[in-house]
């Protein structure tokens, strides 16, 4: 019998981490998994590193990290350089030496975007019209080459997401802890909106017939999140933070 407790894209809201990690406190878990996306954003980077890293959690390097270390500071988004203005050497150290999937329980691979790909879409796909679910098929494209599992576990698009692919394994997506939407131009413009402030994270508990899914809204002060990311000049950040919206 194994208990994860699965989180993603915490994107440096601090106030939003802390208030899922007093939620975890309470869920009797074996193991916590953060599925990268760690520090990029509007609210705090730094203070976020400082309380993250100590903690030994199991974590997975997301698209904002290797855009951290590979990508010059003049032609970062606002949000991976407020990052990089905040975070210390010996931080940057600790994000390189991040993997890109992990184990954490037999049965269990976890990654940030797909199993190919920390930046591809797993269970959306972008068109000219927007962000839609993606279906069976391009489901079954992208997992196309992982090994055999039970569970896959993704973040990325920052929607809590349960689905059952036609293989028969089961793809969860947390949600996101700290940026419940955002507005993206590549591959195409589209937005992407959970609908509600929360924090999102996920438990995962092993059972004699398989694994129970339990997806975890939890509360926090988004009002004081927003305020600290409109002094960072984000008011995007902070509309996403108290609406869900963009």
């Amino acid at each position: 019998m194994v208990k994860l407790a699965v989180m993603s894209d915490v994107h440096g809201n601090l106030l939003a981490f802390e208030a899922v990690l007093a939620d975890i406190e309470c869920q009797d878990v074996d193991c916590v998994v953060n599925l990268g996306d760690l520090f990029s954003g509007g609210v705090e980077p730094g203070r976020t590193a400082d309380r993250m890293i100590p903690l030994g959690h199991m974590v997975i390097s997301g698209n904002h990290e290797h855009q951290l270390l590979h990508t010059p500071r003049g032609s970062l988004t606002l949000s991976d350089r407020l990052a990089l203005d905040q975070l210390t050497q010996g931080q940057l150290d600790w994000i390189a030496g991040l993997p890109s999937s992990a184990e954490p329980a037999p049965g269990v691979l976890a990654f940030h975007g797909s199993p190919r790909s920390k930046s591809e879409y797993l269970l959306e796909t972008v068109t000219p019209s927007g962000a839609r679910p993606a279906t069976p098929e391009e489901i079954m494209e992208r997992i196309q080459g992982a090994p055999p599992c039970d569970i896959l576990l993704c973040g990325h698009t920052h929607l809590a997401r349960v689905v059952r692919a036609q293989s028969g394994v089961q793809i969860v997506n947390p949600g996101s802890v700290g940026w419940p939407a955002y507005a993206d131009d590549l591959p195409l413009p589209h937005a992407i909106e959970s609908g509600s402030p929360h924090a999102r994270y996920t438990i995962l508990k092993q059972g004699g017939k398989g694994w129970d899914v339990t997806l975890r809204l939890v509360t926090y002060d988004w009002a004081e999140a927003a305020r600290i990311a409109e002094a960072n000049g984000r008011p995007d950040v902070a509309r996403s933070l108290t609406t869900g919206y963009v």
